[in-house]
């Protein structure tokens, strides 16, 4: 299930208030819930990032997306609204139980201690009045009933705190998506930035002194990181291309990201041509550790590094 932050879907739109309308068609989409009407392949990837080798460890029909990497050797994943298991030595996916929630999309990932996995779920709570919502959720990795976490319209997982007590998310209304902390055990959300344009995909570095994330303030959308109370914010990219989702790695050498290779704008879409790069946190040196690949939304959303800090999991698609 393909939901796209970022992009106009206008069929869509008698769907929402009208207040609401004008920003919807600018800056975000949803409700992709059909599969593009192409048939769609995924290759659930990992690519060593010393080496630059890439396996491939499932070929599926479909629109997988977004892999966690937990430490027992398995992939978590999502596909058509469920959370799956992928196993690394058997290869056999499993659905993981969530209960009544079933419309996942691929903002997802698991607790520091690897017992919960945050989800982000497309809520139809009060389809009545036309407010639809996105809602972050926390299940045990083992499968259960979700619990709730933010009450915001918009609310959209991507990082956890490394003591496990908080998680940041990407949320707001429809005018201004920023970055947010909540405590886990529920409280109120702390705003972090309030710059113009999309700040977006949070993530937390090892040693807490961070939160990494994209942001489009200076005109074209790079990697940012800002202490965690959003103080300092700091620029890490100044590329031409257009830089997503950062991922610090375990041992916090590094951030992986995915790098789109034309100027999309705050737009996060499938279908492009993009790559995975690796910055060196200590020498801020960036290099490309795989070829450009057909991809963008699903790919790498979410922490995909493996416990070790050695490879990353991506997914990449082709259309037939």
């Amino acid at each position: 299930m393909k939901i796209y932050r970022w992009a106009c879907y206008t069929a869509f739109l008698p769907f929402f208030k009208p207040a609401g309308m004008m920003f919807f068609c600018l800056l975000f989409s949803a409700f992709a819930f059909a599969q593009s009407k192409h048939d769609t392949t995924s290759y659930i990837q990992t690519v060593d990032i010393n080496t630059g080798k890439i396996d491939t460890v499932l070929v599926a029909n479909g629109d997988y997306e977004a892999p966690n990497w937990h430490p027992d050797n398995y992939l978590v994943v999502n596909f058509r609204g469920k959370i799956y298991r992928l196993d690394l030595a058997t290869k056999q996916l499993t659905v993981i139980n969530t209960g009544s929630i079933n419309q996942i999309m691929d903002d997802h990932g698991l607790s520091p201690n690897g017992k919960s996995i945050a989800i982000t779920s497309f809520d139809t709570d009060n389809p009545s009045q036309n407010l639809y919502k996105f809602s972050v959720y926390i299940v045990p990795v083992t499968g259960g009933q979700p619990k709730k976490i933010t009450s915001q319209d918009l609310s959209f997982w991507h990082g956890w705190s490394p003591d496990g007590k908080t998680i940041a998310y990407c949320g707001g209304d429809f005018s201004n998506l920023d970055v947010y902390t909540i405590p886990v055990e529920g409280g109120p959300a702390k705003r972090l930035t309030d710059a113009v344009g999309l700040d977006d995909g949070p993530d937390y570095s090892p040693d807490g002194k961070y939160i990494y994330f994209h942001s489009y303030r200076s005109g074209r959308m790079q990697i940012w990181r800002m202490h965690p109370d959003g103080s300092q914010p700091e620029q890490m990219t100044f590329d031409e291309n257009a830089n997503w989702f950062p991922h610090p790695s375990p041992n916090n050498k590094w951030i992986a990201y995915i790098a789109y290779t034309t100027d999309e704008k705050q737009n996060h879409p499938f279908g492009k041509n993009v790559k995975l790069r690796l910055m060196n946190l200590q020498t801020k040196a960036v290099k490309d550790i795989t070829p450009v690949f057909y991809g963008g939304a699903g790919s790498i959303n979410t922490p995909s590094w493996s416990p070790d800090s050695q490879k990353a999991a991506f997914v990449s698609y082709s259309v037939n």
